[in-house]
């Protein structure tokens, strides 16, 4: 029953800017909150809420860190040494002002546009302490960003960051891999190393780059192996390696995720994470994300059709990448401690180069090409929806990728 408690949380009565305000008046710290000795008694600008002018002076309306709303207050600009702030003020305002066709700043803000100033920086606190969240969380060396630029949409509820597969009732992981025994697996590979002794070639160039085609399965190197970590057959178990942006798109797509650094092709960006259900749970769950317009289960049918990966509730940043007819990122199976064929990892590599601030997308109806030139037992049983199928979806749903080839439908 301890063991149990120990898992155990609930959700908190007050706002986290109310526990705050409650840390100062009691005078405690917090590190969570950001409250210590140094600061505990300190007036610090947390936004700023509205603006007038006279001929004389600028003055904003402050909200102060940690104390309630009620003990907000004007102050002249001269007096403010918040210039970071200040900056992203005026830059809402004037993105606000022009939406109301207004071209000059008033001496003194109309209610409706100070309004939205106070909910945009409100939410722009709310996605900053989910980002903190999410890179508290994360593995990999990869950076995660957020932003909205787009409405007041704040964090996803009922979503939970993982790092690897999380198992559902009734399934069992087991490790089944057999490590090699190469002392430098890409120069002198023993037996073919991890690759050969499953009948494949090696996936991945001297940089860590695909030179297989979509379609084949990629084995690296595993917790058995002789190999050190540097060894270029590990690239996807070392996690995502690039600074990413979770993005609110402007088309009604939802979030997206956007690059926020050059990506080379054949290059490995991320898995697709989330809880390994059996294809009975998985419809039960369909006809429940139907309702919803979700499209986050994944089937595992790579040789049979027993599994499926949902990524509704549990997933990584994989969970907020959207479709695209024309995607820059190609799914390959992936096998490195468990070979289980029914169980690959869904790896997402780059079909080209992509360029820093471009948004990743890759097709949720994938097809490629079933020629195969390697005659193997898991190749011969690779069809058409060989790879992992698209995301489980029975109702029709309307493209918005905008690429020159979008089939206008997703499914």
């Amino acid at each position: 029953m301890a063991e149990n408690l120990k898992v155990c949380s609930v959700p908190c009565k007050v706002s986290w800017d109310e526990l705050e305000a409650l840390c100062r008046t009691a005078g405690l710290h917090c590190k969570e909150l950001g409250v210590n000795k140094a600061n505990v008694n300190e007036y610090e600008v947390e936004f700023l809420c509205d603006y007038k002018k006279t001929k004389e002076e600028e003055f904003y309306l402050v909200k102060w860190r940690g104390f309630p709303e009620s003990e907000n207050s004007w102050e002249p600009k001269r007096n403010l040494k918040c210039t970071k702030l200040m900056k992203q003020f005026h830059l809402d305002l004037e993105k606000e002002l022009r939406r109301h066709k207004r071209r000059c700043i008033p001496k003194k803000l109309d209610k409706e546009v100070s309004t939205f100033l106070v909910q945009k920086a409100k939410l722009r606190q709310t996605l900053q302490r989910w980002e903190n969240h999410l890179n508290q969380t994360r593995n990999s060396p990869g950076r995660i960003f957020v932003i909205n630029d787009v409405d007041f949409e704040g964090p996803p509820k009922n979503f939970t960051y993982i790092n690897n597969y999380k198992v559902g009732q009734g399934i069992v992981l087991d490790e089944m891999a057999v490590g090699c025994d190469c002392k430098n697996c890409f120069e002198d590979p023993v037996n073919g190393c991890c690759p050969g002794a499953s009948l494949h070639r090696m996936a991945y160039n001297e940089k860590g780059q695909l030179r297989i085609r979509a379609g084949k399965p990629i084995y690296e190197c595993n917790s058995r192996c002789c190999c050190g970590t540097d060894c270029p057959n590990r690239v996807v178990q070392k996690g995502i390696q690039f600074d990413l942006c979770i993005f609110k798109t402007e088309n009604g797509r939802g979030w997206g995720v956007r690059a926020l650094q050059h990506i080379k092709k054949n290059t490995f960006v991320m898995e697709y994470v989330g809880e390994i259900i059996t294809t009975d749970e998985a419809e039960r769950r369909g006809h429940v994300y139907d309702r919803q317009g979700s499209t986050y289960l994944f089937d595992l049918d790579y040789v049979e059709d027993v599994y499926t990966v949902d990524a509704a509730h549990l997933g990584n940043i994989s969970h907020f990448v959207n479709h695209s007819c024309n995607p820059n990122l190609q799914v390959f199976n992936v096998f490195i401690d468990n070979i289980d064929e029914r169980l690959p990892r869904i790896a997402l590599f780059s079909t080209r180069a992509i360029r820093a601030g471009e948004e990743l997308t890759f097709d949720y109806k994938m097809q490629i090409d079933p020629v195969d030139t390697e005659s193997t037992k898991m190749d011969s049983s690779f069809s058409l929806a060989g790879l992992p199928s698209s995301p489980k979806k029975r109702t029709r749903v309307e493209c918005r990728c905008g690429s020159d080839s979008c089939r206008k439908y997703l499914f």
